[in-house]
């Protein structure tokens, strides 16, 4: 796929959403953090329904410590994994409040020291927290990228920096929600819905489905 094909994907995408953003529900880059680690394997509207009575109660590291992690637990108990998230959650709480004096960090080092944060959370975070041009890398946007040619790659990391290599610079902001979403509701795992697909004729997909 050449440059200028990516250019006009990127177009097409940006004038069919023009403002993308997470639909994970948050006010403070603490509650998107919280949010992300509590997305892993699950439905952004899960985490929501759970999310919007815990950040009623707790919506800071100091008081989501208060909880402790049996009182956590109830808030998140309908999510996958929670015993792990509720445990990883506590300790990245403790770490901002002792080390960052409640804040959530700016950089990605001190991002992905956080228990729960690897490198696709700490992109989110950066992104759309902090405005930085990272692109996270999650199933959505991996399929994305090499079925339409994108910008292929055999793991997360190498569909990320080709990503960062590729998407103009105007575009990489917004790039990270334009895929997800692009992956959620039309690039199918199982059967793309390439009918309604506004990139359709760029995708250089070789098995398209039209209904």
């Amino acid at each position: 796929m050449n440059n200028n094909k990516r250019r006009e994907i990127f177009n097409r995408l940006q004038k069919h959403n023009p403002k993308p953003t997470t639909e994970l529900i948050y006010k403070t880059s603490f509650e998107l953090l919280i949010a992300v680690i509590l997305s892993a394997q699950a439905t952004d509207k899960s985490v929501n329904k759970a999310t919007g009575k815990l950040f009623k109660t707790a919506n800071t590291p100091q008081k989501i410590l208060n909880l402790g992690e049996e009182g956590l637990k109830e808030y998140i108990k309908t999510i996958g994994l929670y015993n792990s998230k509720a445990k990883n959650i506590i300790k990245t709480c403790g770490i901002l409040v002792k080390e960052h004096k409640g804040q959530v960090p700016r950089e990605r080092h001190a991002l992905e020291a956080l228990p729960g944060v690897g490198r696709k959370t700490a992109n989110v975070i950066l992104n759309t927290a902090f405005g930085e041009p990272t692109i996270a890398v999650d199933t959505h946007i991996f399929r994305v990228a090499n079925r339409t040619n994108i910008a292929p790659g055999k793991n997360v990391l190498e569909v990320e920096l080709k990503l960062l290599k590729y998407v103009p610079d105007e575009f990489k902001h917004d790039a990270h929600h334009w895929l997800i979403l692009h992956g959620r509701y039309t690039c199918l795992a199982r059967k793309p819905r390439c009918s309604a697909c506004v990139i359709e004729d760029l995708c250089e997909y070789k098995d398209k489905v039209y209904e």
